[in-house]
């Protein structure tokens, strides 16, 4: 079974609280990457995603220049590491999100996104015609 740590990003985006939607926005285009993490310790504290900015930016205008601690989603829901991918789609549709950091011994190793779930169903079908 394919497991989340074969397909999640290693490389995380995290700013700071204090940063402003704007700023978050940038890096994230800098990054191509549709979320940003706030991370406390080794945990995620919270998560900024493209939908947040569209409603940030839908709600007020001037919001791009609010700390993104007024439109991140806190404590954001993880998945472990060792979980199945399909458990983590699962857990993706029914939140309705795209995003999930990933946690491995309580603390944050990777974000996996819907993304990343494509690639995984797409091997997945490679491999069964593979065997067929």
């Amino acid at each position: 079974m394919p497991r989340v740590a074969d397909y999640m990003s290693q490389e995380l985006l995290c700013v700071d609280q204090a940063s402003t939607v704007a700023e978050a926005a940038s890096l994230m285009a800098q990054r191509r990457v549709g979320s940003v993490l706030v991370v406390d310790g080794s945990r995620p504290a919270g998560i900024l995603t493209e939908r947040d900015i569209v409603r940030a930016v839908s709600h007020d205008v001037m919001a791009m220049h609010e700390p993104i601690l007024d439109w991140l989603t806190r404590d954001p829901v993880t998945i472990a590491a060792d979980a199945d991918v399909f458990d983590a789609r699962r857990l993706m549709v029914e939140g309705n999100f795209r995003h999930l950091p990933v946690m491995a011994e309580g603390r944050l190793v990777g974000m996996l996104s819907m993304r990343d779930l494509a690639r995984a169903a797409l091997e997945a079908e490679a491999e069964a015609d593979r065997k067929t």
